[in-house]
């Protein structure tokens, strides 16, 4: 059977593991003081083009999630603004709401939000009749890619900047698949971009070729300044922290990460021509490693044959949306293999 469920279900990439074997030998001291971390920092810096950046290492993304959104909703009446669709929403049993923090909800638009939903719903908090009896957004949160594999653009990320600024927002963007959605065939922005117009962001490794372990950026130095504490009481602060700092490293001192993320991207762009001759189109036009398809069942149980992919729900009795999910350790062959049976449909 081949895996096309999810873009984390391989171990690591092959030079990480060889960076890893090779230093195993060698000790370090705790909690991401060390030379592998400070490696990793130094590097991260340099990619998004800030000295000044603060990175933290963590293990995973709904840990990272819920820790960076505490640091900046710092009052018990502060929330967040999300899609309905958002990570936090849905796929997250709750952990952001149980620091105690509603998450206000707005309808994604392919997964999306927008500047003129922020805007709406800022102006509907600071006009209210009742403005001491309801919760204040404080932050908002996006994901890029989405949760349908679709990205914003340049434009659109400015906008959210500029309506983040005018109501006094925090900007947080989760990039679990950061690396997959710069790959995109339509992507017209940059790491560098995602940092200028961002005051906190991830860069994910458990999805893009790490064992494990998510980058945290932080501009802001006030969210900075406590953010440690907050790491530590919440279980995030790695007692062997170079263990995902050497995989930061590995991954971004030669470019590892783009090239692998972007050879996944191109995997799932020539599965989505192969769809498309077989006559089935993109629930949602994503542009990334993540291909949502509404099909029949019967090309479902054709396909569960030789090949594992998420069912997401039955649209109706005869039919169920499904994602295909390429990752950085697709290969060729099983690619082309998924290629084959399409086309044989």
């Amino acid at each position: 059977m081949i895996r096309y469920n999810n873009d984390y279900n391989h171990g690591a990439h092959p030079e990480i593991l060889k960076v890893l074997v090779e230093d195993n030998d060698n000790a370090y001291g705790g909690y991401g003081k060390d030379e592998w971390c400070e490696k990793a920092s130094a590097i991260i810096k340099d990619v998004v083009g800030d000295e000044n950046a603060n990175i933290h290492f963590m293990v995973a993304g709904t840990q990272t999630n819920f820790i960076v959104l505490s640091a900046m909703l710092r009052h018990p009446f502060n929330s967040v603004i999300s899609v309905d669709s958002g990570h936090i929403v849905v796929h997250e049993s709750g952990a952001v709401e149980n620091t105690g923090h509603k998450v206000e909800t707005v309808p994604g638009v392919e997964g999306k939000l927008n500047a003129a939903q922020v805007e709406d719903m800022m102006e509907n908090c600071n006009n209210s009749p009742t403005y001491e009896h309801i919760t204040h957004p404080k932050a908002v949160y996006i994901s890029y890619p989405t949760e349908f594999g679709t990205i914003y653009s340049l434009k659109e990320l400015e906008d959210l900047r500029k309506v983040c600024d005018k109501y006094g927002l925090y900007l947080y963007i989760d990039g679990a698949r950061l690396g997959y959605g710069l790959a995109a065939s339509n992507c017209d922005l940059t790491i560098k971009d995602i940092h200028r117009l961002s005051d906190a962001y991830y860069i994910g490794g458990t999805k893009c070729g790490n064992f494990m372990g998510e980058a945290v950026v932080i501009k802001s130095e006030e969210l900075n300044e406590d953010f440690r504490n907050y790491m530590k009481m919440n279980g995030a602060l790695l007692a062997k922290g170079w263990l995902i700092g050497l995989q930061y490293a590995v991954q971004f001192r030669n470019g590892l990460y783009f090239d692998i993320t972007e050879a996944a991207v191109r995997k799932a762009d020539k599965i989505q021509e192969a769809f498309e001759e077989a006559g089935f189109e993109l629930f949602i036009k994503g542009t990334t490693n993540q291909l949502f398809y509404v099909l029949p069942k019967k090309v479902m149980d054709k396909l569960a044959k030789d090949f594992i992919f998420e069912f997401n729900h039955w649209v109706d009795e005869n039919h169920g949306l499904v994602r295909f999910c390429t990752s950085w350790a697709t290969t060729e062959e099983e690619a082309d293999a998924l290629i084959k049976a399409v086309r044989s449909l």
